[in-house]
């Protein structure tokens, strides 16, 4: 990574310009950051300063990703292509204003305006060894190429998520925010009926999901006082039709199956119409420290005074 960042850097590689003003958001580990809830965060206030988003993702695992995005902001170009300036092009040719580049700090071959790194506050437990031994992407150095920080905590408290944001302050001299990805509602998988997590206190739940850190999601769902069942599969997972059978049965055996919004849109259409609906957790991004310090760079990208 290090010889990599360096032949950027010394022109040794290409770097490209994208046709808009554009917002790079990503981490230093591999998933469970919270970066596309963000990024989401980001499109939603863009769009309601009547702006048009555009989303590039990756193509692996961005399927996924890209429904979510695309339930959270209908009409919104969202592209998932491995080459992110032929995405630009297409989000411009979709009528977007601004790009956001969800899972983008590694990519350095091409320029943004703003560049975001989400540092979860449960990594701080995590063993400080790159790839493949251990779960970071890049060192802490990197933070050097941010133009902020946003700390993010699920299942850490308060208290863990500001003495990482004390600590990161001492090393950047960028803006460092801290947010919580809350359990915001409860969704009918089918219905969209909106429900409270409180229905879920003292029930028997499964609880179920194919993501990055699938340890916090059962952590908020646990924290409903609901008596839990864990059902884990890797990121990005695939259900198969036996995977699906296998949810169906086990669901039959509680009072509710909860899933994360990413293995939603995977089950959506097929799941049994003689079934209870499953239940989809939605997270809620809500500002703790210095959220106003990301209102304002998200400001300055789209003004050209400010971006020069």
């Amino acid at each position: 990574m290090g010889l990599r960042t360096l032949c950027y850097r010394r022109g040794w590689l290409a770097v490209h310009d994208l046709p808009l003003p554009a917002v790079g958001v990503g981490n230093l580990t591999v998933g469970g950051s919270g970066k596309t809830p963000v990024a989401i965060w980001i499109a939603r206030y863009y769009a309601a300063k009547g702006l048009v988003p555009g989303i590039l993702l990756r193509p692996y695992g961005g399927a996924d990703e890209a429904q979510v995005h695309e339930r959270y902001l209908p009409g919104a170009p969202v592209i998932a292509d491995a080459d992110r300036v032929a995405g630009a092009e297409r989000a411009l040719a979709r009528g977007a204003d601004v790009l956001i580049l969800d899972d983008a700090f590694q990519r350095l071959d091409v320029r943004r305006d703003l560049n975001l790194v989400v540092v979860s506050a449960e990594t701080t437990r995590a063993v400080r060894w790159p790839l493949p031994a251990g779960p970071w992407r890049e060192p802490w150095s990197a933070l050097e190429r941010a133009d902020a920080v946003i700390v993010t905590r699920k299942r850490a408290g308060p208290e863990t998520a500001a003495a990482l944001a004390a600590e990161l302050r001492s090393r950047v001299t960028v803006p460092v925010a801290v947010a919580r990805l809350g359990l915001e509602r409860m969704e009918g998988l089918r219905s969209g009926s909106a429900h409270s997590p409180g229905i879920l206190a003292g029930r028997r739940v499964v609880a179920s999901a194919g993501i990055a850190d699938p340890a916090g999601f059962v952590s908020q769902i646990k924290a409903t006082g609901a008596a839990v069942q864990v059902a884990t599969w890797k990121d990005h997972h695939e259900y198969s039709h036996e995977d699906v059978a296998w949810l169906v049965h086990a669901s039959r055996r509680a009072d509710y199956l909860v899933v994360t919004e990413k293995d939603a849109v995977k089950l959506r259409g097929r799941w049994p119409d003689d079934m209870p609906e499953p239940l989809v957790a939605v997270l809620d991004l809500v500002w703790e420290a210095n959220g106003d310090a990301i209102a304002v760079a998200l400001d300055a990208v789209m003004t050209p005074a400010e971006r020069l």
